[in-house]
This record gives structure tokens, C-alpha cells and sequence, in this order.
């Protein structure tokens, strides 16, 4: 889980979902790679059990798993999450 948590695009997607406070389809996260990199990022999150991904319609839903990390790690997400991200 920290190993995903490495690099800096998938830590603006965990502090986007973060500061969203609900889930947010891939397409409505402003990242700073091509579409296919996005989607290995996404893949790394998930694998690493830091994001829940179904489909509503033809939009792939991002859900921070907000609750498992907070209680596997303490702490972790509000060290991560800039301070104006938070809730």
C-alpha cells in the first residue's frame, strides 16, 4: 500500500478522491499523464487496496476504501492530503 503512495500522481488521485468526499469517474480527475498512464495508475491504487473501481453506465466510479486505510493506518491519509484538501 505505501509503495503505491510513492509516486505523485497517484497521491493527487487518492487527495482528489479525498477532498471529493464521493466517489469520481477517471475522467474527472485532472491528471498531468496521457490517458493510458492514468489507467496503470488506477490499477496500481486498486491492487493496492487504496481505491474501490465499478462502472456506472460506461464511467468507471473511483472509491477511496477511506474507512480500511484509516483503520489498517492511522493517520496515513491525513499526512498524505494537502490541508486544504480536507474535509
Amino acid at each position: 500500500m505505501l509503495e503505491a503512495l510513492v509516486d505523485p500522481v497517484r497521491r493527487q488521485i487518492v487527495s482528489e478522491l479525498y477532498a471529493a468526499g464521493e466517489d469520481l469517474s477517471c475522467g474527472t480527475i485532472d491528471l498531468p499523464v496521457s490517458k493510458s498512464t492514468a489507467t496503470h495508475h488506477f490499477h496500481v491504487l486498486r491492487e493496492a487496496g487504496l481505491i474501490r473501481q465499478y462502472y456506472v453506465g460506461t464511467s468507471r466510479m473511483n472509491a477511496l476504501r477511506r474507512d480500511e486505510i484509516d483503520e489498517a493506518f492511522p493517520g496515513l491519509l491525513q499526512a498524505l492530503v494537502p490541508e486544504r484538501d480536507r474535509a
